[in-house]
């Protein structure tokens, strides 16, 4: 994929189109994608400008919503090299991307429709079997 100035010619008022070509593709719109492929894309072109500029965290809003498992998955595996350096602040409904967190925080309603705030650090040995910034995984 690139960026492309719609008006390179202008600099105060040109936009920005993203240019985009899935492997086994030739489509260039976003519009043509499907909502799977719209999503990776974007996803990939977030994670390429933290790359390029690091910050200490992330906040990430449901980007995984319309990712099938495969793809669910590497977005994981690309969170879990992020959160080497940065921390991230993820709200999901997929169980996968809670499964790899350190903490759960939620909001639950109980029977007579009052909501309480829950939080949940999971188990040590369950955060151990993944290497962290500053830790070392041992074999």
């Amino acid at each position: 994929g690139r960026l492309v100035l719609s008006d390179p010619d202008n600099m105060l008022t040109t936009g920005v189109e993203v240019e985009a070509r899935p492997p086994g593709k030739k489509v260039k719109r976003l519009s043509l994608l499907s909502g799977g492929e719209r999503s990776l894309t974007a996803v990939a072109l977030l994670v390429a400008i933290f790359k390029a500029r690091p910050s200490p965290f992330y906040v990430m809003d449901e980007v995984e919503a319309a990712l099938d498992e495969t793809n669910l998955r590497r977005l994981i595996g690309i969170m879990e090299e992020l959160r080497e350096s940065s921390q991230l602040i993820v709200i999901t409904h997929q169980k996968l991307t809670m499964e790899s967190a350190d903490a759960l925080y939620g909001v639950t309603m109980k029977g007579d429709g009052i909501s309480q705030v829950i939080s949940q650090r999971l188990r040590e040995e369950h955060r151990e079997r993944r290497p962290r910034a500053g830790r070392t995984a041992s074999v």
